[in-house]
């Protein structure tokens, strides 16, 4: 899987923390499934020097919800977000917004205590579809929540922001 990163003075000898408040699935290490995903990642979101680079690592899936390819971890996810939105929406009176849910995950389900990552599918909208409009392509992405299944972390490439 691809992790795409600023391009440092140094080059990264392992992933970095994603600490964004808006991240998809909060703090975790995020790594593209496709080459072209990490490209345009580092494109629209990794500028700030001018150039980023991809990395490339071996993801050790066996204690990872898989809510891409596996039916039961999706619906268990699905319910879990669901259950954490009503409990949100019923104390505030608003919809749950995403820093809103990754914090309820965080202090009441441990996601991290039951699971090393969680592989998801993000929005399915890129640029290199073959046909318009029609999103047949999954987006993939995992956020791993625990380093030690990151196996053979290494440069793969850098890029010039457009």
């Amino acid at each position: 899987m691809y992790h795409t990163q600023e391009r440092r003075i140094n080059r990264l000898t392992c992933p970095i923390i994603c600490t964004r408040k808006n991240a998809w699935l909060g703090n975790a290490y995020y790594f593209w499934d496709e080459e072209i995903d990490a490209l345009q990642w580092g494109h629209k979101s990794k500028r700030e020097t001018g150039f980023f680079e991809i990395y490339k690592a071996n993801i050790e899936c066996d204690n990872v919800l898989d809510t891409v390819f596996n039916e039961e971890h999706y619906n268990f996810w699905k319910k879990q977000i669901e259950k954490a939105a009503k409990h949100i929406s019923m104390k505030t009176g608003i919809k749950a917004s995403l820093r809103e849910i990754n914090q309820y995950f965080k202090e009441k389900a441990n996601w991290a205590d039951i699971t090393d990552g969680v592989l998801f599918q993000d929005i399915p909208v890129s640029e290199d579809l073959l046909v318009k409009d029609l999103y047949y392509r999954k987006r993939i992405q995992i956020a791993v929540y625990n380093l030690k299944i990151i196996r053979n972390f290494a440069f793969h490439f850098d890029v010039q922001c457009n």
